[in-house]
Order: structure tokens, then C-alpha cells, then sequence
């Protein structure tokens, strides 16, 4: 490699595998004290609760409701579009880009999963992980308790049933239910 090598945190957010150092340790303390106030806001403080979403992830749209609790490793990573919502218990494990579009409607305890460790066990010993994007369309819905897999897409206007497990790609337009997740019908 010529030039400097890159640090942990350029490698983890170039998707590409990285050992957690001090670096990334401030980013996650910090995401995690943002966390812990918001957590702790009262359902009254609104105005409050917007101003330090919008400190913790990397955009927040227009209108966009986040209930809390929620869960970020380092909520830069996260952006929201407008007219979006978000309801109680999100986990979103952001060491790679986390999209979420327009208009998405994301149900209780959904867990959107960036994160993934290889699969070499000298690797995952050595403390090795990475992550891969995860991308929502506009007008997504994800039900009660779905899990979103590192590196999947999930296209505009499709719908998801609750407990499904999203391992690869949903297109556009598309009810899918199940672990792992099956198209079931078209809308």
C-alpha cells in the first residue's frame, strides 16, 4: 500500500474489515450518552428529543417521529428521509451505511443489522468485523420484529411482515413474510 495506511474507522466505514481501536470507541461512547438522553426524554419534550436525533444520526427528514427506546452503534451512519416513523425498541447496528427512505413505516422491535464477523475463526478470535449497507426504499413497511440482514435492499413501496428475517435483496412493490423472507405476492 502506498501512501498512509488507513485508520480503523476509514476501513469500517469503507465496509471493509477493521478491529474496533480508541477512535471508534469515542464514536460508539458518544452515540451511546446521545442514546441514554433521548432514551431518558420525556414523551413531552419533542422539540428536545428532534434536536439531539438530529446530533446522532447522519439526517433526519422532515416530520419524521423516532419513538424511543432506541439503539445505535454510531448513529452518523443513519439517515431518515421525510414523513417517515419509526415506533418503540429500533436496534440499528450502523457500522456501515444504514438508508432509510420517504415515508417508511418501521414497527416495533424491527432490528436492522449493518454488522457481520467472518466467518474464519482465527479472524472472528482476533476481533475482525465489518459491515454492509442497508438500503429502504420510500413508503417501506417493515412489521413487528423484523430483522434486516447486513447488505440487503429493500425497494420502494414493499411491505414486510412482522418476525420476517430479510436476508437478500426485496424489489420494488412486493409482500414478503418469513424466515428467511419469501416473496409472497406482488402489490
Amino acid at each position: 500500500m502506498t501512501g498512509p495506511e488507513k485508520s480503523m474507522r476509514q476501513r469500517m466505514l469503507d465496509g471493509e474489515l477493521y478491529i474496533a481501536d480508541e477512535e471508534i470507541a469515542r464514536d460508539y461512547v458518544r452515540a451511546q450518552e446521545l442514546t441514554r438522553r433521548i432514551n431518558a426524554l420525556p414523551v413531552t419534550e419533542g422539540e428536545t428529543k428532534r434536536k439531539l436525533l438530529t446530533e446522532l444520526l447522519g439526517g433526519l427528514g422532515e416530520e419524521t417521529e423516532i419513538r424511543t427506546p432506541i439503539q445505535f452503534d454510531y448513529g452518523y451512519q443513519t439517515t431518515f428521509g421525510a414523513r417517515s416513523f419509526a415506533n418503540f425498541g429500533l436496534v440499528c447496528l450502523d457500522v456501515a451505511r444504514v438508508t432509510i427512505g420517504d415515508d417508511v413505516q418501521i414497527a416495533s422491535n424491527v432490528q436492522l443489522l449493518t454488522a457481520w464477523h467472518p466467518v474464519d475463526p482465527q479472524q472472528r478470535r482476533d476481533k475482525w468485523e465489518a459491515g454492509s449497507p442497508i438500503t429502504i426504499g420510500d413508503n417501506v413497511w417493515l412489521g413487528g420484529g423484523v430483522i434486516v440482514c447486513p447488505g440487503v435492499t429493500i425497494g420502494d413501496n414493499t411491505v414486510v411482515g412482522a418476525g420476517a428475517v430479510v436476508v437478500k435483496d426485496l424489489p420494488a412493490n412486493v409482500v414478503a413474510v418469513g424466515n428467511p423472507a419469501r416473496i409472497v405476492r406482488e402489490i
